[in-house]
């Protein structure tokens, strides 16, 4: 495991219980994977089984958490209604936080980012189901480097010698993607070919860029767009020197040890929401996204657990 992998895994060192003799493949020792689809199972003790008066949902923090708070709101009212629960939106600060509260039971249903959510399935128990789409069911986004007009790099291999700014270890286009890719592409590695720096969230790479605080920045374009969208930037501020294949964006789901009788309730809430005049609609139709697609962790998330490979990471969570 590469520096940055025995960073992430040191930030979930906690005790666990007992293992149970049960395949898991790379889970946690806690869970068990009985059905192979690579996700902690639900326990078949009913006592080890939660069902909260409370639940608590967490987003990915890419941006500012304010901003996302009220864009959840209305999807969170209709979550209490179809669950008869109370919903309550708990900001993050981090991606390294939101998995550490879900696997300390103090989180039940989260967006994971899409490189945390690998982190998330095989430490902390998440069952991801969902994912956001357009209306006609196209999906994903593209981790493109960008930099500012005027910087002097006006492609991939200018950025030797210079700073590139990553998000976050756990972040697949701000840090795992560009990090293979630049390896296996461009025979750039971080330190040797290139000043690496972390500025923790997207946007802050995205400002960092615009008003030339760094002198390039690898970051998921569905971010870029929502923040041109809500002129936040403007988009001549910055210009792309590569785009990547697209991946699958932020994953949603529940903490494995649910009730199944309430993670049915919630994968309803998901699947029955109406987006039309919402206030989710008016923040992610500036990526193009409007409803709420199934989808599995196994099958979706292949390209990423590949990248996690190449990188050498390893989800070792003690």
């Amino acid at each position: 495991m590469g520096a940055a992998g025995a960073l992430i895994a040191s930030t979930f060192m906690s005790g666990t219980a007992a293992a149970e003799d049960c395949p898991r493949g790379t889970l946690d020792a806690r869970f068990c994977d009985r059905d192979g689809d690579l996700l902690a199972d639900t326990p078949t003790d009913p006592s080890k089984q939660l069902d909260p008066d409370t639940l608590v949902f967490a987003y990915t923090p890419v941006e500012d958490p304010a901003v996302y708070k009220e864009a959840w709101s209305d999807f969170l009212d209709h979550m209490e209604k179809v669950t008869g629960k109370s919903v309550v939106f708990f900001p993050v600060q981090s991606n390294a936080a939101q998995i550490e509260a879900m696997r300390s039971g103090r989180l039940h249903i989260a967006g994971f980012n899409t490189g945390s959510n690998p982190l998330a399935v095989n430490c902390a128990g998440f069952n991801p189901f969902t994912i956001m789409a357009s209306k006609d069911g196209n999906f994903g986004y593209e981790m493109e480097i960008i930099t500012y007009p005027g910087s002097g790099i006006d492609k991939v291999e200018d950025i030797k010698g210079q700073q590139l700014a990553f998000t976050s270890p756990t972040s697949n286009s701000g840090f795992k993607a560009p990090s293979a890719i630049l390896k296996a592409d461009f025979n750039m590695i971080p330190e040797r070919d290139f000043e690496p720096a972390f500025s923790g969230k997207h946007d802050n790479s995205i400002l960092g860029v615009a008003n030339k605080d760094y002198k390039a920045a690898s970051i998921a374009n569905s971010v870029l767009s929502r923040m041109i969208k809500r002129d936040v930037i403007k988009p001549d501020q910055v210009k792309s020197i590569y785009k990547s294949q697209t991946f699958p964006t932020t994953g949603f789901g529940v903490v494995y040890n649910l009730k199944p009788e309430l993670k049915a309730k919630i994968e309803e809430a998901f699947f029955t929401f109406e987006w039309e005049g919402t206030s989710l609609q008016k923040e992610f139709e500036k990526s193009n996204e409007g409803q709420f697609l199934k989808m599995t962790y196994k099958e979706f998330w292949d390209v990423i657990r590949k990248i996690d490979a190449a990188n050498g990471v390893k989800y070792t969570c003690k």
